[in-house]
């Protein structure tokens, strides 16, 4: 059926809920539907404009200016409403909000960005493959007797975080709290959860906030060769600021740091060996022909996107696709939709290894907001799936299990759990 195809019993855009959890289990029906009817669409019951088509995804990040990232309020309440005020005086004990990377435009996206390209540098990030792969073997032994392990929990939650506290420069065995701080922070990024969720992720918000205050603290008092350190020494006066970062600043980049550093890699790791498990045609011909991992690698980040969607907010009246845009209006650009555009992507909703254009993904972004955590997550993932497939043999899924559930949230495609069984030992 083409993605114009459509039935009686179809309820019509105005009709359907976009931010339903049920939908946002699988939301491609959805996006086809968008892409087919309306490839930009302002939602009457939001007023949130939704862009769901590669070109015109491309199109709006290809304009910073016009559309800006500046979308912090939305992030700090999870909604395009109001914070609730008891999580605001819950996030008053702690430090100011400020707009560094993620939600910040030129020129202040553009200084912060350049420090903290300087502490992931190219050469580090691809010195580290040796160092990773050490990480992976030693999650494997801790499980492979068993012959089954559920894979998210057990190993794809552990690496990038491990490889993201080592960067840091704090330490390992401290892993369990920051599972609880990345927790609460995608809490606040998802949109959809109760107060009491909400709540409870503040108050993890602040413990967040006065751990890394302090170890902010040490490294100013006695360096160390780790991000935190390069961060908190970084001499600002190049970029035209006499000073070092303060608190506010550093807490905004080492929060984003902790969650873009494992969350969706984490998610890619879980899903992109469930879709080898479900797909073992796949499998077999990335076994046969081990040159295709890196296609696989980006043929993963496409086909689930991990940052499924991502705000932006019309710094002027203006058009996308025709559609006229008044200043002030909140977009929404549905990355997972792009990625699954037959346009640019034909068949797209096949998994294939072996995909010609697959690295054209839109799972980093694009433009000046590209992810900074591209190239590790890479590494990471070019790193642990050889490893992966020469010591797990026989890969399946565990008899009961199905297929993936995700974690409703408005911007990241979670994934929650995979339970696997394997041969090796």
């Amino acid at each position: 059926m083409s993605e114009a195809a459509t039935t009686t019993k179809t309820p019509p855009l105005e009709a359907i809920d976009a931010f339903d959890p049920a939908l946002l289990q699988d939301p491609y029906p959805y996006f086809a539907r968008l892409r087919a009817e309306a490839p930009v669409w302002r939602d009457p019951k939001t007023g949130i404009v939704s862009v769901s088509t590669y070109d015109l995804i491309m199109k709006v990040n290809a304009q910073p200016r016009l559309f800006s990232n500046d979308f912090s309020a939305q992030l700090r309440s999870g909604t395009t409403g109001d914070i609730d005020p008891d999580e605001l005086a819950i996030l008053g004990q702690g430090v100011p909000v400020v707009s560094t990377m993620l939600t910040a435009d030129p020129p202040v996206h553009t200084r912060y960005r350049k420090l903290v390209m300087k502490a992931f540098t190219y050469k580090r990030v691809e010195g580290m493959g040796d160092y990773v792969a050490g990480v992976v073997h030693n999650l494997i032994d801790r499980f492979i007797k068993d012959r089954r392990c559920e894979f998210k929990s057990q190993f794809a939650n552990h690496l990038p975080m491990t490889v993201i506290a080592d960067a840091l420069g704090v330490p390992r065995a401290d892993m369990d709290r920051f599972r609880l701080w990345s927790d609460a922070f995608v809490v606040q990024l998802g949109g959809v959860s109760d107060k009491a969720t909400r709540l409870d992720a503040a108050h993890r918000v602040i413990e967040f906030q006065r751990y890394f205050i302090d170890k902010i603290e040490e490294k100013r008092a006695h360096p160390t060769d780790d991000v935190i350190s390069d961060l908190v020494h970084a001499d600002l006066a190049e970029e035209g600021d006499p000073r070092k970062m303060d608190y506010p600043e550093l807490i905004s980049i080492l929060q984003q740091l902790l969650v873009a550093g494992n969350e969706t890699t984490a998610h890619s790791l879980t899903a992109g060996l469930y879709f080898l498990i479900s797909n073992p045609e796949q499998l077999q011909r990335l076994r046969d022909d081990p040159s295709l991992m890196p296609n696989f690698v980006e043929e993963t980040l496409r086909y689930l996107t991990p940052t499924n969607n991502m705000w932006r907010l019309a710094t002027a009246d203006t058009e996308i696709g025709g559609m006229p845009i008044k200043k002030g209006e909140l977009i929404l650009l549905r990355y997972g939709s792009g990625n699954r555009d037959t346009n640019h992507f034909p068949d797209a909703d096949r998994f294939d290894v072996g995909r010609g254009n697959a690295k054209s993904h839109l799972a980093f972004g694009a433009g000046i907001h590209t992810c900074i955590g591209a190239q590790l997550a890479r590494k990471e993932m070019n790193t642990a799936f050889p490893i992966l497939l020469e010591r797990l043999q026989n890969l399946r899924l565990a008899k009961g299990a199905g297929p993936l559930r995700y974690n409703p949230n408005i911007l990241l495609r979670g994934v929650l759990e995979l339970h696997i069984e394997f041969d090796g030992g």
